[in-house]
């Protein structure tokens, strides 16, 4: 399974949270790291995204077909938002795009097994593939990128 968790990119600041819009530079960002991924993805990728704008709006760069759903929303948990994508047991590739600290407390779990509050840039996204090598699961960490690195 490949699992790409991909937080938001910038976002115009205000309330209701829910319907906060990508800023100019947000809508870079997003341009920017789906046409990185893009190139580098298996099609067809399932694409979970929290029903927040913002979130919406990163997806749409990458894709026009995408999930909404709430369970990785604003204020999901890491295990809630790993298990809505099937992970580690899910066939091909999952993308979540989704919230801090939720994102970065996945990376966490993922690579440590520990729900820690790591920090991911807005618009950033990790890789991460999983298989099974002598009969254990293997979690491999295959790219962190940032709008800045693309």
């Amino acid at each position: 399974m490949e699992l790409i968790l991909w937080r938001h990119a910038e976002a115009e600041d205000g309330s209701p949270d829910a319907v906060r819009k990508l800023t100019a530079k947000g809508e870079k960002q997003a341009q920017k790291l789906a046409r990185w991924l893009k190139e580098r993805i298996e099609k067809p990728a399932r694409i979970l995204v929290s029903p927040a704008m913002r979130t919406q709006q990163t997806a749409a760069a990458l894709s026009a077909t995408f999930e909404k759903n709430v369970e990785v929303g604003i204020g999901a948990s890491a295990e809630r938002i790993l298990r809505a994508a099937g992970w580690p047991d899910a066939e091909g590739t999952v993308i979540i795009v989704g919230h801090q600290p939720t994102v970065g407390q996945a990376a966490a779990m993922l690579l440590t097994g520990q729900e820690i509050d790591w920090e991911v840039k807005k618009g950033a996204v990790w890789w991460f593939s999983t298989s099974v090598e002598s009969g254990d699961p293997v979690t491999v960490l295959r790219a962190m990128i940032t709008p800045k690195d693309v």
